[in-house]
């Protein structure tokens, strides 16, 4: 299989049982939808895949279950960021044994976060192994200081392939690609701009929602490079405001959405993460579901892959 980093890959769900322990076949069948879905990667650990509050053992675990599936098939990316760097290094080396295509990671989980100390926390993990590697912006909490400056010690460091940025800014991506260049492969983590942010130089996406929306927003995203604008503006309207809608109790809504259309249950979320959020009514959950299916246009069999219904 071709390594490539370009195209929507979903922010893997990681399902857990209650007592936050991974479930496995939950996660195969996920990752087993995904790939029949024809994702152009996956994203697993993240922040969607609750990576940092998993033991460094249950980490390695759910990145074997996924590497194995995906072997051949689709590329997968590991986040191995970590409390420690030492962790990460861990996780880094495992991920390449595993046979990741590549692997990414958030700055320095710490207080206070200084551009030297993340330089030097990615610059670690990076000479690790020889997988290409994706550090993780989150707003300005992981490129503290100046970004160009933060950007060209960056592209110092040996095997740094690309980003995923999760930023609402479209003006700081364009600012990194304009920059950089072709360097720098940039991955949109923001899912309702994945259109928007081609705009500015990314050559892909990775999101949560891609999980339960994973076919509508690929059919959007292909649309909209080969020229489609309505479709798209259509689109990305109606999937703004659902998120805007969906975002306080955004984890029951992907968990009883992705039960009600694939029959796949995520679990809950590992306290204290999101847990004060509330249970949806499952008419509302159909209904939301099944407007964005409606506004990608999507192909009668993709409407089908509901089993609940």
């Amino acid at each position: 299989m071709k390594q490539t980093f370009s195209g929507l890959w979903p922010a893997l769900f990681t399902p857990v049982d209650e007592s936050g322990e991974p479930v496995m076949d939950q996660l195969e069948k996920l990752v087993e939808l995904l790939i029949g879905q024809k994702m152009d990667g996956l994203y697993i650990l993240g922040s969607t895949g609750q990576g940092v509050l998993f033991s460094e053992q249950q980490r390695k675990q759910v990145a074997e279950v996924v590497c194995r599936l995906a072997a051949g098939r689709v590329p997968v990316m590991v986040q191995v960021g970590a409390l420690t760097t030492a962790e990460s290094v861990r996780l880094a080396e495992h991920a390449e044994k595993c046979g990741a295509s590549g692997i990414s990671s958030v700055g320095p989980i710490y207080y206070h976060n200084t551009a030297e100390m993340a330089l030097e926390h990615y610059s670690v993990i990076a000479r690790a192994t020889a997988l290409p590697f994706f550090p993780y912006q989150l707003g300005d909490h992981s490129m503290p200081g100046n970004t160009l400056e933060f950007v060209r010690r960056l592209l110092d460091i040996p095997h740094v392939t690309g980003m995923k940025l999760t930023t609402n800014q479209l003006l700081d991506i364009s600012m990194i690609h304009n920059y950089a260049g072709e360097r720098l492969k940039l991955f949109s983590g923001s899912d309702e701009l994945f259109c928007h942010a081609s705009l500015c130089g990314t050559v892909g996406a990775i999101g949560s929602t891609y999980n339960l929306w994973g076919v509508e927003c690929r059919q959007v995203q292909t649309a909209f490079m080969q020229g489609d604008y309505r479709l798209a503006k259509s689109f990305m309207l109606e999937f703004q405001k659902t998120i805007q809608r969906i975002m306080p109790h955004i984890w029951t809504f992907l968990r009883q959405a992705m039960q009600w259309r694939y029959g796949i249950d995520i679990g809950p979320t590992k306290a204290p993460l999101a847990n004060t959020q509330q249970p949806w009514k499952e008419s509302e959950v159909r209904e939301l579901t099944q407007q964005i299916i409606d506004m990608a246009g999507a192909l009668p069999q993709t409407k089908t892959q509901n089993i609940n219904a």
